[in-house]
């Protein structure tokens, strides 16, 4: 029996989810599986990767073959880093400690690098959100410059035609006193 580990795939319509699971090769993808081990969320950014790392690590060291999507996400975490480790560690190439430690500094590499990537695309979407908002500005700022002027027009439109009734009003006046 060829053991795989692979998404099963739940979540609504353009909203997938998916869980990683330990299933026989030969069941359907949302079928049957033998054990659970997280799920992997991709709508978000960076994808949410949740899962049991040491069950992983002891299910691929047991002989269970990854998909590559999933061998994808098992090296993005270090687990794929962490069974050639141990492989050197059964072989006596390295020592437990060794290969405990490169692991441990490179876990510390790989975090920081995802926090960057989480801060950058927060300052990113700031930055548009205060450019739009500037842009949205200068629009309704131009807009009521525009209402403005044409007001101004209008008054002083209506000004001097008020101004010529109001003289020929005055010259009726004093022809009726003489």
């Amino acid at each position: 029996m060829a053991v795989k580990i692979r998404l099963a795939r739940r979540g609504r319509k353009k909203a997938a989810i998916y869980d990683i699971v330990i299933a026989d090769s030969r069941s359907p993808r949302d079928g049957k599986f033998i054990e659970k081990l997280g799920t992997y969320n991709p709508n978000t950014n960076p994808a949410s990767i949740d899962y049991n790392e040491d069950k992983a690590f002891q299910w691929l060291m047991n002989g269970a073959q990854p998909t590559e999507t999933v061998k994808a996400m098992l090296s993005y975490s270090g687990i794929l880093f962490r069974k050639h480790l141990q492989i050197g560690v059964v072989k006596g190439a390295i020592s437990q400690e060794t290969a405990d430690a490169r692991l441990a500094e490179w876990k510390e590499v790989k975090e920081a690098k995802i926090e960057s990537k989480r801060q950058s695309l927060g300052a990113t979407k700031e930055a548009a959100k205060k450019a739009a908002f500037e842009a949205e500005t200068k629009v309704k700022e131009a807009r009521a410059e525009a209402i403005r002027q044409r007001d101004a027009e209008k008054l002083a439109a209506s000004a001097p035609a008020a101004e010529a009734e109001a003289p020929a009003e005055g010259e009726a006046s004093t022809e009726e006193q003489a």
